[in-house]
């Protein structure tokens, strides 16, 4: 059977690799910011419009070792690019670099560009042209030190699009990452889950369609794998009418926020992700909020200090805390935050701690389980 690569965030691997198993995959392995992974046409379909925590599922092609550009060249031209392209077709390549070889992505695609379209120059007196938005193919090529790997990139637009984002908000979260986070938490989509810095609503919404069980490539409306010569759409549609979705209406999800531009934008978010339904929304400061009666998880994503300006972040995050203490005894709370300083100023102790990358920030995600009075009074109460 056919080997996949599908590309996720530093923290996820594991995540993505059940959610793969979830899906029928076979010889399913974690790499860094990847799992591999086994299947037939029809799973490859089925990852790319069901899976939540993947950016791309990569084909790949073939690899080798190289020491300079000109070698760079050579290799791309060993490939027959005749069978994934015709002449009139188009291209686009996509590079990232881990190596001390080269230090510009952009010089090294147009490298390989120019070796498979001399290719084609060559054998048919005429060659592909290139499209940046919507390409026949879309070749992804990462080189570690002196490893080259080239991969045909099924998915085209990066899965953590899902559709429903009109704008973004200040420091938005990725939608890959939304979810991925959710799924750490081990939430079992029946207890409330509380978001009280909800933003653009990335947390709640993607809560809402896993709770729904909506798949994440409901609203998309093409991917790259349409565009190939081998594409089934009888086995596509197949896999779109897999989808169940769940007609529960019950309000478990509340998402709230101080500005009520966010808060509105979230709403618009949700409304057209299809999940409206599922959230309570409200326009609040966090001291304000009442939460539903415990058990239940508490999600949020504070400034970090980095992207939005906070004058006393350390005193915000002694808030949070306090009111966590406070107001929220019976629920887990989980904060992903780049800025350990202020982290300390929750005043709890948080177990486990999660690395996790938000962008190019270096994130814990932390978890804090609220007790009424102290920990040792309640396990003595059990």
């Amino acid at each position: 059977m056919p080997e996949y690569i599908a590309k996720t965030l530093f923290g996820l691997e594991q995540v993505l690799a059940d959610e793969l198993r979830e899906l029928g995959a076979d010889q399913i392995q974690t790499l860094n910011r990847a799992v591999s992974f086994s299947g037939d046409k029809k799973l490859l379909y089925r990852a790319n419009f069901n899976l939540r925590t993947a950016l791309k599922i990569l084909i790949p092609i073939k690899e080798a070792e190289i020491n300079n550009e000109q070698e760079l060249y050579e290799f791309v031209r060993t490939i027959n690019w005749s069978r994934f392209l015709a002449a009139e077709d188009t291209l686009a390549v996509e590079v990232s670099l881990s190596t001390g070889l080269f230090n510009h992505t952009q010089y090294i695609a147009q490298k390989i560009k120019d070796a498979v379209v001399d290719q084609f120059r060559e054998r048919f007196g005429s060659r592909p042209s290139v499209n940046l938005d919507n390409p026949t193919l879309r070749i992804n090529a990462f080189i570690s030190n002196k490893t080259i790997s080239l991969s045909r990139d099924s998915s085209g637009e990066s899965l953590h699009r899902r559709g429903y984002r009109v704008k973004q908000g200040p420091a938005p979260m990725n939608e890959v990452l939304a979810a991925g986070l959710i799924k750490l938490t081990g939430w079992d989509y029946t207890m409330p889950l509380v978001d009280f810095m909800c933003g653009s609503g990335t947390i709640a919404i993607e809560a809402a369609l896993m709770s729904l069980r909506i798949p994440p490539g409901d609203l998309r409306m093409e991917y790259g794998f349409q565009r190939w010569r081998d594409y089934d759409s009888a086995l596509f549609n197949e896999v779109v009418k897999e989808r169940k979705p769940a007609e529960d209406g019950k309000i478990n999800i509340y998402a709230s926020d101080l500005s009520a531009d966010a808060v509105q934008l979230a709403q618009r978010h949700a409304q057209n992700a299809g999940v409206l339904k599922k959230i309570r929304f409200s326009t609040c400061h966090f001291n304000d909020l009442v939460p539903p009666p415990p058990p239940g998880l508490v999600i949020i994503n504070p400034p970090y200090g980095e992207r939005i300006e906070q004058i006393n972040l350390n005193g915000l995050y002694q808030q949070i805390g306090d009111r966590l203490k406070k107001n929220y005894p019976g629920y887990n709370a989980w904060i992903i935050s780049s800025n350990a300083e202020a982290v300390k100023h929750i005043g709890l102790k948080p177990t486990p701690r999660i690395i996790v990358y938000n962008g190019q920030l270096e994130c814990r995600f932390n978890r804090y389980s609220l007790y009424e009075g102290s920990k040792k009074a309640a396990k003595t109460d059990c």
